[in-house]
């Protein structure tokens, strides 16, 4: 969840993974991650394509990525939760 949107976990893993195999570009070519947009990936899960008419959409697919890294639990990515950490 992001603000208002919704999404489920199993996209969010994708498209974590897309954002994360975006890394592996030459550095020189690559966008700084803050204003990269998976907009153009094609396998970008369909849920998210409304994202992408936002002009916020950036940050929302970071913030969406980061819910997603593998070190937290489920339970733990979520903000409200205090015990986890």
């Amino acid at each position: 969840q992001d603000g208002d949107l919704k999404f489920p976990l199993e996209s969010v893993k994708k498209l974590k993974e897309l954002m994360d195999g975006n890394r592996h570009l030459n550095p020189r070519m690559m966008v700084p991650m803050a204003s990269y947009s998976p907009c153009q990936e094609k396998h970008l899960p369909e849920e998210f394509r409304p994202v992408c008419k936002r002009e916020d959409a950036p940050m929302i697919f970071r913030r969406l990525s980061l819910a997603a890294e593998d070190d937290l639990c489920e339970i733990c990515a979520n903000a409200a939760c205090t015990i986890c950490f």
